[in-house]
């Protein structure tokens, strides 16, 4: 069933226009259909702020259990925000104590971009300490992204992220590692993930803890895992919810970085996501640019019509199918009555049983 728009948030009605099934409140008040309410916290910075509410949207709302999705999004301090930025959160946000207050069925964490070597020197690390210790103890399952991933497992475990020599930046191929677990029910069992980011949780210090690692791929990584009880916590390092564009428009913004100078060197293509006709396309571009940056001049302009209709997603479908079994196990594992702890989920000693 789809997600249901309970606020005036501009991104029900984006979704909407795009295809995907919205549905108003009237309607969704005269049906006798079970709700899950599930809170987004998105962290990401201003540039990708909206995109990334869009994309986890549309993950969520493509789930095909039958129930109505109410989705809360709100932030937390710490995290710079633009003036245009703010705003939108004025308007279309709430606020961690009233999404304590209602209670939640499931939470969404976003990553964001770090600005300190150490995430205890981040403004946002408190206040997003408060949300994990409280979603741990009153919500059915928190599902975190890329940074968050790092964030939680260092706040929950003292498990400290590691540099990567080189940024992990492009589409990589997964294995699944746990075939059993209800998560990657119906899953290939072999699919791809793009991943943007400079730090990593090595599958070592997931396992030392008692983590158990679903999905892994020789280049990139881990890329899902579970908290030792098997569902408390879903750990993604990678992007499932990246649109077919997400890592053409980073890639142009690094390209935009390297033009005023807040980088020394052209930026290097994501890993396994252009194909051999857009290199062509980058390789007339970069001589280009270089060449006008030299000179003083203006930036030429960049290629991304030329480069766009020649991307393919290679990844949707599963991400979507994950999302579907993680929200499918919300719905079973979950009191109806939101105030009540959680009393029931995985047992890790056989992950196809509920307890």
């Amino acid at each position: 069933m789809p997600l249901v728009a309970h606020t005036p948030l501009p991104t029900f009605d984006l979704l909407k226009a795009q295809g995907e099934e919205i549905l108003e409140l009237g309607q969704a008040l005269h049906q006798d259909i079970r709700e899950l309410h599930i809170g987004f916290l998105n962290l990401m910075p201003n540039a990708s702020f909206q995109a990334t509410e869009r994309q986890f949207l549309r993950l969520v709302g493509s789930s095909n259990q039958i129930v109505q999705y109410y989705i809360y999004l709100f932030t937390i301090d710490g995290v710079e925000r633009d003036e245009k930025t703010q705003n939108y959160i004025d308007s279309y946000y709430t606020t961690f104590d009233a999404v304590k207050n209602s209670g939640l069925d499931a939470l969404i964490i976003t990553g964001t971009n770090p600005a300190n070597p150490s995430l205890e020197q981040e403004p946002f690390w408190d206040p997003l300490g408060e949300v994990i210790d409280w979603a741990t103890k009153n919500v059915t399952s928190v599902l975190c992204s890329c940074l968050a991933v790092h964030a939680i497992v260092k706040h929950l475990h003292d498990i400290e992220r590691k540099p990567l020599e080189r940024k992990r930046w492009g589409v990589y191929s997964h294995r699944i590692t746990h075939s059993k677990h209800p998560l990657l029910r119906n899953i290939n069992t072999r699919f791809d993930v793009p991943h943007s980011r400079n730090n990593d949780v090595s599958p070592e210090q997931l396992q030392a803890a008692g983590f158990k690692i679903l999905v892994q791929g020789a280049e990139s990584g881990v890329h899902m895992a579970v908290s030792p009880d098997m569902f408390k916590i879903v750990y993604l390092q990678g992007h499932p919810e990246y649109d077919r564009v997400s890592l053409l428009k980073e890639y142009k913004r690094e390209v935009d970085r390297y033009f005023r100078g807040e980088r020394d060197s052209y930026p290097e293509s994501p890993e396994n996501y252009f194909s051999s006709d857009i290199d062509k396309i980058i390789q007339g571009y970069k001589p280009t640019l270089i060449q006008a940056r030299e000179k003083g001049e203006k930036m030429p302009i960049f290629p991304e019509a030329e480069i766009e209709p020649l991307l393919d997603n290679t990844w949707r479908d599963t991400g979507k199918s994950i999302f579907d079994n993680w929200l499918g196990l919300v719905y079973q594992l979950t009191n109806i009555d939101r105030h009540l702890p959680f009393t029931h989920g995985i047992d890790p000693d056989d992950p196809l049983k509920i307890k």
